[in-house]
Protein backbone atom coordinates (compact mmCIF):
# COMPACT_ATOMS: atom_id res chain seq x y z
CA UNK A 1 0.00 0.00 0.00
CA UNK A 2 1.53 3.38 -1.06
CA UNK A 3 1.46 6.59 1.00
CA UNK A 4 -1.67 7.92 -0.72
CA UNK A 5 -3.61 4.72 -0.01
CA UNK A 6 -2.46 4.78 3.62
CA UNK A 7 -3.72 8.36 4.04
CA UNK A 8 -7.14 7.48 2.62
CA UNK A 9 -7.37 4.33 4.73
CA UNK A 10 -6.43 6.23 7.88
CA UNK A 11 -9.08 8.87 7.29
CA UNK A 12 -11.79 6.30 6.67
CA UNK A 13 -10.75 4.22 9.68
CA UNK A 14 -10.97 7.27 11.93
CA UNK A 15 -14.37 8.14 10.53
CA UNK A 16 -15.62 4.67 11.25
CA UNK A 17 -15.08 5.15 14.98
CA UNK A 18 -17.35 8.16 15.14
CA UNK A 19 -20.04 7.68 12.53
CA UNK A 20 -21.41 10.41 10.25
CA UNK A 21 -24.05 12.70 11.64
CA UNK A 22 -27.33 13.07 9.82
CA UNK A 23 -26.42 16.02 7.63
CA UNK A 24 -27.86 18.75 5.52
CA UNK A 25 -26.02 20.89 3.02
CA UNK A 26 -22.98 22.76 4.33
CA UNK A 27 -20.47 24.91 2.46
CA UNK A 28 -17.05 26.12 3.58
CA UNK A 29 -14.23 28.10 2.01
CA UNK A 30 -10.59 28.50 2.98
CA UNK A 31 -9.74 31.78 4.68
CA UNK A 32 -8.55 34.41 2.23
CA UNK A 33 -9.47 32.46 -0.89
CA UNK A 34 -11.38 34.26 -3.63
CA UNK A 35 -12.12 33.23 -7.19
CA UNK A 36 -13.73 36.11 -9.10
CA UNK A 37 -15.78 35.29 -12.17
CA UNK A 38 -13.93 35.73 -15.47
CA UNK A 39 -10.55 35.87 -13.75
CA UNK A 40 -9.09 33.54 -16.37
CA UNK A 41 -8.22 30.84 -13.83
CA UNK A 42 -8.29 27.30 -15.19
CA UNK A 43 -10.34 24.63 -13.43
CA UNK A 44 -9.52 21.00 -14.18
CA UNK A 45 -12.62 18.82 -13.76
CA UNK A 46 -12.08 15.17 -12.92
CA UNK A 47 -14.77 12.63 -13.68
CA UNK A 48 -17.05 12.29 -10.64
CA UNK A 49 -16.88 9.20 -8.46
CA UNK A 50 -20.38 7.73 -8.69
CA UNK A 51 -21.85 4.70 -6.95
CA UNK A 52 -25.52 3.73 -6.94
CA UNK A 53 -27.22 0.72 -5.44
CA UNK A 54 -29.79 -0.52 -2.97
CA UNK A 55 -29.90 -0.40 0.81
CA UNK A 56 -30.61 -3.89 2.11
CA UNK A 57 -33.05 -4.64 4.90
CA UNK A 58 -30.10 -4.66 7.29
CA UNK A 59 -28.81 -1.33 5.98
CA UNK A 60 -25.91 -2.64 3.86
CA UNK A 61 -25.05 -1.03 0.51
CA UNK A 62 -25.61 -3.35 -2.43
CA UNK A 63 -24.07 -1.83 -5.60
CA UNK A 64 -26.01 -1.98 -8.85
CA UNK A 65 -23.84 -1.76 -11.97
CA UNK A 66 -26.68 -0.78 -14.30
CA UNK A 67 -27.91 2.02 -12.02
CA UNK A 68 -24.36 3.27 -11.51
CA UNK A 69 -23.61 3.34 -15.24
CA UNK A 70 -26.81 5.25 -15.99
CA UNK A 71 -26.24 7.70 -13.14
CA UNK A 72 -22.65 8.30 -14.23
CA UNK A 73 -23.77 9.13 -17.77
CA UNK A 74 -26.52 11.44 -16.48
CA UNK A 75 -24.20 13.24 -14.06
CA UNK A 76 -21.49 13.64 -16.73
CA UNK A 77 -24.05 15.18 -19.09
CA UNK A 78 -25.44 17.48 -16.39
CA UNK A 79 -21.94 18.59 -15.43
CA UNK A 80 -21.13 19.53 -19.02
CA UNK A 81 -24.27 21.69 -19.10
CA UNK A 82 -23.09 23.53 -15.99
CA UNK A 83 -19.55 24.26 -17.21
CA UNK A 84 -20.43 27.66 -18.63
CA UNK A 85 -21.85 28.71 -15.25
CA UNK A 86 -18.64 28.10 -13.30
CA UNK A 87 -17.36 31.58 -14.10
CA UNK A 88 -13.86 30.65 -15.31
CA UNK A 89 -12.05 28.45 -17.82
CA UNK A 90 -13.14 24.84 -17.41
CA UNK A 91 -10.97 21.97 -18.66
CA UNK A 92 -12.02 18.35 -18.59
CA UNK A 93 -9.23 16.14 -17.23
CA UNK A 94 -7.51 14.17 -20.01
CA UNK A 95 -8.13 10.45 -20.31
CA UNK A 96 -5.62 8.64 -18.11
CA UNK A 97 -4.11 5.18 -18.48
CA UNK A 98 -1.96 2.84 -16.41
CA UNK A 99 -0.21 4.50 -13.45
CA UNK A 100 -1.82 7.86 -14.23
CA UNK A 101 -5.29 6.31 -14.12
CA UNK A 102 -4.49 4.72 -10.76
CA UNK A 103 -3.25 8.07 -9.46
CA UNK A 104 -6.50 9.77 -10.48
CA UNK A 105 -8.50 7.02 -8.77
CA UNK A 106 -6.43 7.35 -5.58
CA UNK A 107 -6.95 11.10 -5.37
CA UNK A 108 -10.64 10.81 -6.19
CA UNK A 109 -10.98 8.31 -3.34
CA UNK A 110 -8.90 10.54 -1.08
CA UNK A 111 -11.19 13.49 -1.80
CA UNK A 112 -14.15 11.26 -0.91
CA UNK A 113 -12.52 10.34 2.42
CA UNK A 114 -11.41 13.88 3.30
CA UNK A 115 -14.78 15.44 2.44
CA UNK A 116 -16.56 12.91 4.65
CA UNK A 117 -14.09 13.69 7.43
CA UNK A 118 -14.89 17.40 7.06
CA UNK A 119 -18.60 16.69 7.42
CA UNK A 120 -18.06 14.42 10.41
CA UNK A 121 -15.44 16.36 12.32
CA UNK A 122 -15.94 20.03 11.46
CA UNK A 123 -19.37 20.73 10.01
CA UNK A 124 -21.41 19.16 12.82
CA UNK A 125 -21.00 19.98 16.49
CA UNK A 126 -21.37 16.55 18.06
CA UNK A 127 -18.36 14.95 16.35
CA UNK A 128 -15.94 17.88 16.09
CA UNK A 129 -12.32 17.14 16.86
CA UNK A 130 -10.73 19.53 19.41
CA UNK A 131 -8.57 21.16 16.73
CA UNK A 132 -11.57 21.64 14.45
CA UNK A 133 -13.57 23.17 17.30
CA UNK A 134 -10.87 25.83 17.54
CA UNK A 135 -10.87 26.20 13.76
CA UNK A 136 -14.62 26.77 13.72
CA UNK A 137 -14.41 29.46 16.39
CA UNK A 138 -11.73 31.26 14.37
CA UNK A 139 -13.52 30.70 11.05
CA UNK A 140 -10.70 28.47 9.80
CA UNK A 141 -11.18 25.83 7.11
CA UNK A 142 -7.87 23.99 6.79
CA UNK A 143 -7.84 20.65 4.94
CA UNK A 144 -5.59 19.28 2.21
CA UNK A 145 -5.11 16.41 -0.23
CA UNK A 146 -1.33 16.98 -0.26
CA UNK A 147 1.07 18.44 -2.80
CA UNK A 148 1.01 15.25 -4.87
CA UNK A 149 -2.03 16.62 -6.73
CA UNK A 150 0.42 18.51 -8.94
CA UNK A 151 1.31 15.13 -10.52
CA UNK A 152 -2.23 14.46 -11.72
CA UNK A 153 -2.71 14.36 -15.50
CA UNK A 154 -3.49 17.86 -16.80
CA UNK A 155 -2.48 19.56 -13.53
CA UNK A 156 0.42 21.52 -15.04
CA UNK A 157 -2.02 23.30 -17.36
CA UNK A 158 -4.54 24.35 -14.69
CA UNK A 159 -4.83 26.26 -11.41
CA UNK A 160 -7.47 24.26 -9.60
CA UNK A 161 -9.05 20.81 -9.64
CA UNK A 162 -12.73 20.13 -9.14
CA UNK A 163 -13.50 16.77 -7.50
CA UNK A 164 -16.99 15.35 -7.07
CA UNK A 165 -18.28 12.22 -5.40
CA UNK A 166 -21.85 10.96 -5.28
CA UNK A 167 -23.38 7.93 -3.58
CA UNK A 168 -26.99 6.79 -3.67
CA UNK A 169 -28.45 3.82 -1.84
CA UNK A 170 -32.14 3.41 -2.61
CA UNK A 171 -34.12 1.73 0.13
CA UNK A 172 -35.13 -1.83 -0.76
CA UNK A 173 -38.65 -3.10 -0.20
CA UNK A 174 -37.43 -4.91 2.91
CA UNK A 175 -35.78 -1.76 4.23
CA UNK A 176 -38.94 0.29 3.68
CA UNK A 177 -41.02 -2.34 5.47
CA UNK A 178 -38.56 -2.32 8.36
CA UNK A 179 -38.81 1.45 8.53
CA UNK A 180 -42.61 1.25 8.66
CA UNK A 181 -42.50 -1.34 11.43
CA UNK A 182 -39.91 0.68 13.35
CA UNK A 183 -42.22 3.67 13.43
CA UNK A 184 -44.53 1.62 15.65
CA UNK A 185 -41.78 0.81 18.14
CA UNK A 186 -40.76 3.19 20.93
CA UNK A 187 -37.44 4.97 20.40
CA UNK A 188 -36.54 3.11 17.22
CA UNK A 189 -35.43 5.05 14.14
CA UNK A 190 -34.70 3.36 10.83
CA UNK A 191 -33.67 5.39 7.80
CA UNK A 192 -34.56 4.11 4.35
CA UNK A 193 -32.18 5.23 1.64
CA UNK A 194 -28.99 7.28 1.61
CA UNK A 195 -28.20 10.06 -0.86
CA UNK A 196 -24.99 11.97 -0.32
CA UNK A 197 -22.36 13.83 -2.25
CA UNK A 198 -19.71 16.51 -2.18
CA UNK A 199 -17.92 18.83 -4.56
CA UNK A 200 -14.56 20.38 -3.76
CA UNK A 201 -12.12 22.82 -5.34
CA UNK A 202 -8.44 21.99 -4.76
CA UNK A 203 -5.32 24.10 -5.34
CA UNK A 204 -3.19 22.15 -7.81
CA UNK A 205 0.04 23.65 -6.44
CA UNK A 206 -0.46 23.02 -2.72
CA UNK A 207 -3.25 20.42 -2.53
CA UNK A 208 -5.25 22.71 -0.20
CA UNK A 209 -9.01 22.21 -0.18
CA UNK A 210 -10.21 25.71 -1.03
CA UNK A 211 -13.97 25.19 -1.16
CA UNK A 212 -16.27 22.34 -0.22
CA UNK A 213 -19.99 21.84 -0.62
CA UNK A 214 -21.29 18.65 1.00
CA UNK A 215 -24.75 17.27 1.57
CA UNK A 216 -25.63 13.87 3.04
CA UNK A 217 -29.36 14.24 2.39
CA UNK A 218 -29.52 15.16 -1.30
CA UNK A 219 -32.48 15.29 -3.66
CA UNK A 220 -32.91 14.18 -7.25
CA UNK A 221 -32.95 10.67 -8.66
CA UNK A 222 -29.62 10.42 -10.47
CA UNK A 223 -30.89 7.48 -12.50
CA UNK A 224 -32.98 10.01 -14.45
CA UNK A 225 -31.56 12.95 -16.47
CA UNK A 226 -33.70 15.56 -14.68
CA UNK A 227 -32.74 14.16 -11.31
CA UNK A 228 -29.05 14.22 -12.21
CA UNK A 229 -29.32 17.87 -13.27
CA UNK A 230 -30.90 18.69 -9.91
CA UNK A 231 -28.14 16.81 -8.10
CA UNK A 232 -25.32 18.57 -9.97
CA UNK A 233 -27.01 21.90 -9.28
CA UNK A 234 -26.98 21.07 -5.55
CA UNK A 235 -23.37 19.94 -5.64
CA UNK A 236 -22.17 23.13 -7.34
CA UNK A 237 -24.32 25.55 -5.37
CA UNK A 238 -22.26 28.53 -4.13
CA UNK A 239 -19.31 27.55 -6.30
CA UNK A 240 -16.72 30.38 -6.11
CA UNK A 241 -17.07 32.78 -9.03
CA UNK A 242 -20.13 30.95 -10.33
CA UNK A 243 -22.01 33.03 -12.90
CA UNK A 244 -25.31 31.43 -11.85
CA UNK A 245 -24.73 32.34 -8.19
CA UNK A 246 -23.84 35.94 -9.06
CA UNK A 247 -26.99 36.29 -11.15
CA UNK A 248 -29.16 34.80 -8.40
CA UNK A 249 -27.66 37.18 -5.81
CA UNK A 250 -28.68 40.22 -7.88
CA UNK A 251 -32.31 39.15 -8.16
Amino acid sequence: MNSMSRVAAAVLLTMGTAGVAAAQERTAIKQGFELPAKSGKKILVFRPKVSVGAQSTGGLFEPNAEWTDQARKNIDAALKKRQADLGNVVLMAPEAYGDQARLVEEYTNLFDAVSQAVVTYQFFVGNRLPTKKRDNKAGVFDWSLGEGVRNLPGAKDADYALFIYNKDAFGSTGRKLLQAVALLGPGIAVKSGEHKGAAGLVDLKTGDLLWLNADFAMGGNVREPDGAEKRVGQLLEEFPGSVAEKAAAKQ
